[in-house]
């Protein structure tokens, strides 16, 4: 396998781990809060059909990525009036917001477009263009170091170097900022932040309104920066796969890119290898499409008792009296 191969196989890493991270990182907030939320797939779907569909009809795709957001964010408001203001059941929230997505964006879709649930096709300003980073192109005869710099760091889209800075920035917040303190001291002990005289209301609706964000910018990458325009169930099990990355990054920043990394390099392989002769036998296309979903059945099964979760994750706070 020579070095351009390489490069191509770690270029569609990044690209297709971008969605994962930001949805990862949104988990990372809302369930340090002590809100699961397993909406994330949802909101990423609502994301990718409003940024894609304002994208189509305005021809701005910034637009469409606020259009994708202000959607996402209006997902987690719900999730937190049912599961923060009314205390229902977070994950029985989480899994009506994924079905009123789903539903939704196909039949908003055919009554906007008539097209069987997708939208156009986005051209020129409707989609985020790839970035050609200063000096990428003098130094790509530069041996080794030319073509990583020209054909892997350089040439993604803005989203794509937003959330690979949304890493260090998420673990500054949460680990350096009186904000995250508190956020994390609410996963943990909410009875001891409103002891001190802190909103735990209000915190925890700060956190699920930052995932809601997150999740726009995924679903709106997805749809206008990965692929051109929303299809139905373009989302195809991210938001679970965020989820899993999650708990086996131990809800740590840090450890989620290197988890969404994993997950983005086995989608990669299985799009370039559809496939891989093993000499005695051939791995058909099928188990390489499977691989990260399989790798989510594994971590779930492998490390959800060894991961812990925060303390007072998926429990309503009540304040005593």
């Amino acid at each position: 396998m020579d070095l351009a191969t390489v490069l191509q196989i770690l270029d569609s890493t990044v690209r297709l781990a971008t969605p994962l991270l930001l949805a990862c990182l949104a988990g990372l907030f809302s369930e340090r809060a002590g809100i699961f939320d397993i909406g994330l797939e949802g909101k990423m779907l609502m994301a990718a059909f409003f940024s894609a569909a304002v994208a189509a009809m305005t021809g701005s795709v910034w637009l469409g990525l606020l259009a994708g957001m202000a959607s996402s964010m209006v997902l987690s408001g719900l999730h937190g009036l049912a599961s923060i203001t009314f205390r229902g059941d977070q994950l029985i929230s989480g899994v009506a917001i994924n079905f009123l997505a789903a539903g939704l964006t196909v039949l908003i879709a055919q009554d906007w477009f008539s097209q069987g649930g997708r939208t156009p096709s986005l051209i020129g300003g409707g989609r985020f263009q790839e970035i050609t980073l200063p000096f990428a192109e003098s130094l790509q005869g530069v041996p080794i170091f030319g073509p990583i710099y020209h054909d892997l760091i350089s040439g993604h889209s803005i989203l794509v170097y937003v959330a690979l800075l949304m890493v260090p920035l998420t673990w500054w917040t949460l680990y350096r900022t009186r904000f995250g303190l508190r956020l994390r001291a609410v996963g943990e002990n909410p009875a001891a932040v409103d002891t001190a005289g802190v909103s735990v209301v209000g915190l925890r609706f700060a956190a699920v309104a930052i995932c809601g964000a997150l999740c726009g910018l995924a679903g709106a990458y997805l749809a206008t920066g990965l692929q051109a325009g929303f299809v139905k169930d373009m989302t195809a099990g991210r938001g679970y796969i965020a989820l899993a990355a999650l708990i086996f990054a131990k809800w740590r920043p840090w450890y989620a890119l290197g988890a969404c990394l994993l997950f983005g390099f086995l989608q990669a392989i299985a799009l370039r290898y559809q496939n891989i002769d093993l000499g005695a036998f051939t791995v058909p296309v099928q188990v390489m499409d499977a691989l990260p979903y399989i790798l989510t059945v594994v971590i779930l099964a492998g490390f959800i008792g060894k991961a812990i979760p925060p303390r007072s994750g998926g429990v309503p706070y009540v304040k005593e009296r």
